[in-house]
């Protein structure tokens, strides 16, 4: 079954790998043999996963990058061409969340959380799937979402709308990007002690997703490796493509 997952001689570019979620799915994939791209905003918390990478055996370097400012994505993009040659994965993790109500929200904040949230992340990969198509060898696209894309969570308006619409953008570009043999999928987490979402989870809203999620717990990051190591598998899931994959103990399955 190894063979299945084995990802050795595969380039990962992992935006958002510097992140609690991007940076656990970044060690998964070099854990499994990709030599793995950090590519993050914060340089000191993307060493941070290059090392731990580096230090278990794998593979990995960081790369400085702003999805939303996307002179960046291309400055870097020629970096990893220069350090790697290409690359085979593309996992899109950046994420910026907040709990502003809609009566209070102004246009300056839902342009900043989309910049990084969907227009980062739709003109990013566009950077870096050009380079997959150029290469002739297929790949895989994996895209975080959220369960906040389907019904939308409470308290979370612009982030809601966000992943919404990531969900849309990737069975889109599942389409399109098929007849290069370029798989694009979503993993759709649950909720994960990731920092964008701690600022919410007061006792009665922990109490809500509790009750809400038939597990009774919160994920752990390591609990996405599995899923990204598998979409990024070509032997795994070579014929899987446009889906959106729940890893979020129930929630998505409950109602009342």
């Amino acid at each position: 079954m190894s063979r299945l997952f084995d990802l050795t001689g595969k380039v990962a570019v992992a935006l958002g790998g510097n992140s609690t979620l991007g940076g656990s799915i970044a060690k998964g994939l070099a854990e499994h043999g990709a030599k793995v791209a950090i590519v993050g905003r914060n340089m000191e918390t993307a060493e941070e996963v290059t090392k731990e990478i580096n230090e278990a055996g794998g593979e990995a370097r960081s790369f400085q990058a702003d999805v939303s400012d996307l002179s960046t994505v291309e400055k870097v993009a020629k970096e990893i061409e220069g350090w790697a040659g290409g690359w085979d994965i593309l996992m899109n993790a950046p994420g910026m969340n907040s709990p502003t109500p809609y009566f209070e929200l102004k246009t300056d904040e839902w342009d900043k959380i989309m910049d990084v949230n969907l227009r980062g992340v739709v003109f990013a990969t566009q950077i870096f799937a050009k380079k997959m198509v150029e290469q002739d060898r297929g790949g895989s696209i994996i895209n975080i979402s959220s369960v906040s894309s389907g019904p939308p969570l409470s308290k979370v308006f612009t982030y809601s709308a966000s992943k919404a619409a990531i969900n849309n953008v990737t069975q889109f570009l599942a389409r399109d990007f098929a007849e290069h043999n370029i798989r694009v999928n979503a993993i759709i987490p649950g909720f994960f002690p990731a920092e964008q979402n701690r600022k919410i989870l007061s006792e009665e809203r922990v109490n809500q997703i509790m009750g809400h999620t038939p597990l009774n717990r919160f994920g752990e990051p390591e609990e996405l490796q599995g899923a990204a190591v598998y979409l990024a598998s070509d032997k795994a899931s070579g014929f899987v493509t446009g889906e959106l994959l729940r890893v979020d103990g129930g929630f998505g399955s409950m109602t009342i």
